[in-house]
């Protein structure tokens, strides 16, 4: 089976974000998502460094060390864009001023709790970080990851066994298998991504999925 490739991801996710979004990417996989966005959208992407305004990757040779995403990866700033300190980065994220983040996960439960800062290893970050002023601030989170992990685990399950980021803040995941949405009833799935069927996705999953028709 042909699973998609990240940046193929990150481009399906691009065309659900709405015109018009204050929009955070994380670290990680959602950095690529700058780089699917239709300028005429007006999309404007917040990064928790401190910019308001954040365009695509830098091109190579054209790079400005000084000018990076949260990743530490350089980007451009679009015409009109904001530099400012972490207190008012912090404060765009925990006073509900972000129409959606897009983030990483480690894993997502049907009820839409995540867990994507830490796999319980000595070494890791001693703390959660801003990943939970994210998820607890944006009005939506959607998550972009791969549908299973190295080992073939699934990554969405019944229920999160690795430290939560946050409960129940998951609308929407999108991995290289398919479009999986949160609902009161748990996983449902709005859109599959490759040539698979439904007892097959199912398998790869951790709960129960729901298949919505057209």
């Amino acid at each position: 089976m042909q699973r998609l490739t990240r940046d193929q991801m990150a481009a399906r996710l691009a065309k659900d974000i709405l015109p018009g979004s204050y929009v955070n990417i994380g670290i990680g996989m959602p950095e690529r998502v700058a780089d699917y966005l239709d300028p005429a959208d007006e999309i404007l992407l917040h990064s928790e460094n401190g910019m308001l305004g954040m365009g695509p990757s830098a091109k190579e040779g054209e790079e400005d060390l000084e000018l990076i995403s949260a990743g530490k990866h350089p980007v451009t700033l679009l015409t009109g864009g904001a530099f400012f300190e972490h207190v008012t980065s912090f404060v765009m994220m925990r006073g509900g001023h972000l129409d959606l983040c897009i983030m990483g996960g480690m894993q997502v439960a049907s009820n839409g709790d995540l867990a994507n800062w830490s796999l319980g290893r000595k070494g890791e970050p001693p703390a959660v970080g801003g990943a939970m002023d994210l998820a607890m601030g944006a009005k939506k989170v959607y998550i972009l990851m791969e549908h299973n992990a190295k080992d073939g685990r699934p990554k969405l399950v019944e229920r999160c066994s690795l430290p939560l980021t946050g409960p129940g803040v998951v609308s929407r995941v999108y991995t290289d298998l398919a479009v999986v949405e949160i609902r009161p009833e748990g996983f449902v799935v709005l859109d599959k991504l490759v040539d698979i069927s439904d007892a097959e996705l199912q398998a790869h999953t951790g709960a129960s999925l729901t298949f919505a028709r057209p």
